[in-house]
């Protein structure tokens, strides 16, 4: 950490102020693991009028979630004008706070342009009133950093039973226990309204196209399903639009596998979640959301793993590496990495399924046999890390390829 030695959080105004503003634009994954620090805003400033600025991505998402009275999802503005426009009216709306959880160089400039007399403001702009005070706070964990953010901010962790802090030892977890009564869990969140009957698993075989090192190979989301469907568990492939082709290949060679591509929006994603055995899948906004409830699963990073990266950090959680800075955290999490996934095998990733305790003991896979003499690399062999943060247990294993 780089925080000054002399430095002591301003005092939060609590109670007393009339508007507050959210600032969080995206991504997904990003987008899910702040719920927990909103609901600390929220529980912070029970008689505020709160406004979240976002995106259209999480516009409704946003709208059902008890932490904000008003949405706006003209955030991340297209041009000048648009940008001037959205100052004018940040302007005009006289905020008492405003807490920024996206921090990067665009609400930075929504900072500045709030000429005259500024809003208390909560992030990493500099001036601000309640500034995220740590250097380095682009190599911490999303939740972390959030919670050192809400520290400076002049709300550091309380007692049990105290509403505007968090747990003592925990950090700010996200939840979306509130989208079933936000509707009144109607049908349309039901495992039956998608023809599930049964116990399934989620896959979540996407990620972003521009990284194919990040994506498993599809042959192996498909070993991966007939696995699950040889013991009567469905697996139901979730994902959006750009993983359409993904979820049709896998479909075609394993017809008993429910293809949700595309047909889920985010409050059914949640509750499908919230009562999938797993979810299982790579480094994607929609394995965040699965966190969020509770959902143990078993995550798939592309994380390199160098020698160098041996010597100088010692561990793959270490904040300058991305599952040290992104991991999913909330339900029980296993993380396996390898520098590109194709490098971790199917039975690793069944070996890590079924330690996770929830799937049925016929689907446990050979223990595997060691190797010979002949075979024993010179390097030690790979690193499991334990790691477990607050509720959630998480192990990181190189994956070997098989």
């Amino acid at each position: 950490m780089s925080v000054p030695e002399s430095f002591v959080p301003p005092p939060n105004p609590g109670d007393t102020l009339r508007r507050v503003l959210v600032i969080k634009l995206g991504a997904m994954g990003d987008f899910m693991q702040a719920l927990g620090a909103m609901r600390v805003v929220r529980a912070t400033h029970p008689s505020a009028r709160i406004t979240l600025l976002t995106t259209e991505p999480f516009e409704a998402f946003s709208k059902a979630c008890p932490y904000f009275d008003i949405v706006e999802a003209d955030g991340r503005p297209r041009d000048i004008k648009g940008r001037t426009d959205l100052i004018r009216r940040l302007r005009a709306a006289n905020y008492d706070m405003v807490y920024d959880f996206q921090n990067n160089d665009r609400t930075a400039q929504y900072y500045i342009g709030l000429s005259g007399k500024k809003p208390l403001w909560s992030g990493a702009a500099k001036g601000a009133s309640h500034q995220h005070m740590n250097s380095n706070r682009a190599e911490m964990h999303n939740f972390d950093r959030l919670g050192e953010q809400l520290v400076h901010a002049g709300l550091g962790p309380k007692p049990p039973g105290d509403p505007t802090g968090w747990f003592i030892g925990q950090d700010l977890t996200p939840s979306v226990d509130w989208v079933r009564p936000a509707f009144r869990d109607p049908p349309r969140f039901q495992p039956a309204f998608f023809g599930l009957n049964g116990p399934y698993v989620l896959i979540i075989p996407g990620s972003s196209a521009d990284h194919p090192e990040k994506r498993w190979p599809v042959d192996r989301f498909i070993g991966l399903s007939t696995w699950l469907a040889n013991a009567g568990i469905t697996p139901v492939i979730i994902g959006g639009k750009d993983e359409g082709d993904i979820g049709a290949q896998i479909n075609r060679k394993e017809a008993r596998a429910r293809n949700l591509v595309g047909r889920t929006d985010l409050f059914q994603l949640a509750t499908l979640s919230e009562r999938a055995l797993m979810a299982i899948g790579g480094d994607t906004g929609p394995m965040h959301l699965a966190a969020a409830a509770r959902t143990p699963g078993v995550c798939l990073f592309a994380q390199e793993w160098t020698q160098e990266l041996e010597d100088e950090l010692h561990t793959v959680w270490h904040p300058k590496t991305r599952l040290g800075r992104a991991a999913p955290r909330g339900g029980p999490m296993m993380v396996l990495h390898a520098a590109a996934l194709d490098a971790i095998g199917l039975e690793d990733v069944k070996r890590a399924a079924f330690g996770l305790g929830v799937l049925p003991a016929m689907l446990a896979p050979p223990i595997p046999a060691p190797p010979a003499p002949s075979e024993v690399p010179a390097s030690p062999p790979a690193e499991v890390v334990a790691q477990a943060p607050q509720d959630s247990t998480a192990a990181v294993a190189q994956g070997s390829k098989s």
